[in-house]
């Protein structure tokens, strides 16, 4: 009992401590969606209210007005070198109390290596962070880009945009495969996997519904059928990877209400900084979480014999990691003629790729094992899932915040 004390109070020590530090500061970002017609760009520029007191030296808002004329000289696409012409006026949309929101339209020389610059609030903020959306009417094509300080324009069209249509299906294969040998969160998560999994049985049932999970919303945000936020599906990853370690050590020790309580304890707290104004994950999302991983630790740590849930459970984790698998495509403008052969090629990948990672590490531990040369299973899974719940704390601590 007093071993299991102390591996929660670590846990829990380690929770509190990467949260103090960043719920000092609140993250700084703002949002753009850009449509490409041609010549004719449109962009609907939001800004969170509270970024927009970084303009006035009281804090107070700023009028539409002196917001409109700092954004007109930062926020602007280009054409083949030369910037594009805004054409008045700017029109301020209806937004709640909590944003402002405006839209600009512009007219282009050429549609040549069109680029599109985002450098408001960078000059206040270095650590601000801007989502970008941009959609081509005549291509079809869906991109999101994340710029920062040291990344403030980026290339939409007459770039990268020719890399995929000329790549074959095996390329797209080697994206996926190497998407997951460079993924150290997706990585780590099969690891988390593998742990759990007592019998082969166990093992197929959980890669089963991780596959099942991701391939549905790989295919879904793709194809532009739903678009979560980028930001919350990073630190979702992170909490799927830090609940997989949990979970092992619930299931090892037999006794999952402390882990339950450490979990939900957890995210609660996480809740209640964002409602102080501290983080980026909705409130709500924090609490359905924390009643979820509560609840799940609760009954798979009680059950003999819980390979079946663990099959729906991650189906639910294959879920999230879709959207990060999905993240990287949309990095870049996509072929959409090409999208069907695009997310096949690259999701055989993903499954050669996590495959051979659970094998490899499944013979590993086989060939260990007949050569006595292994620890006792209950040190390896206590030292690597108490590993995988420190990692994935500090990941989803630092994605919600910084």
């Amino acid at each position: 009992m007093g071993g299991l004390r102390g591996r929660l109070a670590a846990v829990l020590i380690l929770a509190f401590a990467a949260v103090t530090p960043a719920a000092a500061h609140v993250r700084s970002e703002s949002h753009s969606v850009w449509e490409i017609n041609g010549t004719a760009i449109d962009l609907v520029m939001t800004i969170p209210t509270l970024e927009t007191r970084r303009l006035t030296p009281k804090g107070g808002a700023p009028s539409d007005a002196a917001l409109i004329a700092y954004l007109t000289p930062r926020v602007y696409p280009t054409a083949d070198g030369q910037a594009c012409a805004l054409l008045p006026p700017v029109v301020t949309l209806s937004a709640t109390a909590e944003y402002r929101k405006y839209d600009f339209t512009f007219r282009c020389p050429t549609t040549r290596n069109l680029r599109i610059h985002a450098g408001a609030f960078f000059d206040l903020v270095k650590s601000h962070t801007h989502f970008a959306q941009v959609q081509n009417a005549g291509t079809g094509e869906f991109v999101e880009q994340i710029l920062t300080s040291e990344r403030q324009t980026v290339q939409v069209t007459g770039g990268e945009e020719s890399r995929l249509r000329q790549a074959n299906f095996l390329d797209f294969i080697k994206m996926g495969v190497m998407h997951i040998f460079t993924g150290v969160d997706h990585m780590s998560f099969l690891l988390g996997l593998v742990l759990i999994s007592r019998r082969l049985k166990d093992l197929m049932f959980v890669v089963t519904g991780f596959t099942l999970g991701h391939s549905l919303t790989l295919a879904l945000a793709v194809t532009g059928v739903i678009r979560p936020h980028a930001e919350y599906i990073d630190a979702l990853v992170a909490l799927t990877i830090a609940l997989i370690g949990m979970e092992n050590l619930a299931v090892q020790n037999r006794n999952p209400a402390p882990f339950a309580l450490a979990m939900g304890g957890f995210l609660l707290v996480m809740a209640l900084a964002r409602l102080t104004g501290h983080g980026a994950l909705p409130a709500l999302l924090l609490v359905g979480a924390g009643l979820f991983s509560a609840n799940y630790l609760m009954v798979s740590g009680k059950l003999l014999d819980a390979g079946r849930l663990r099959l729906v459970i991650t189906l639910v984790f294959g879920l999230i990691h879709g959207f990060g698998f999905a993240a990287s495509l949309l990095s870049e403008p996509l072929p959409v003629e090409r999208l069907a052969e695009l997310l096949v090629g690259f999701n055989v990948g993903v499954e050669i790729g996590q495959l051979t990672l659970v094998v490899g590490v499944s013979l590993l531990v086989v060939l260990l094992s007949k050569l006595k040369l292994s620890l006792p299973r209950p040190i390896v899974v206590d030292a690597g899932a108490s590993l995988l719940v420190a990692v994935g704390v500090y990941w989803f601590v630092s994605r919600s915040f910084i």
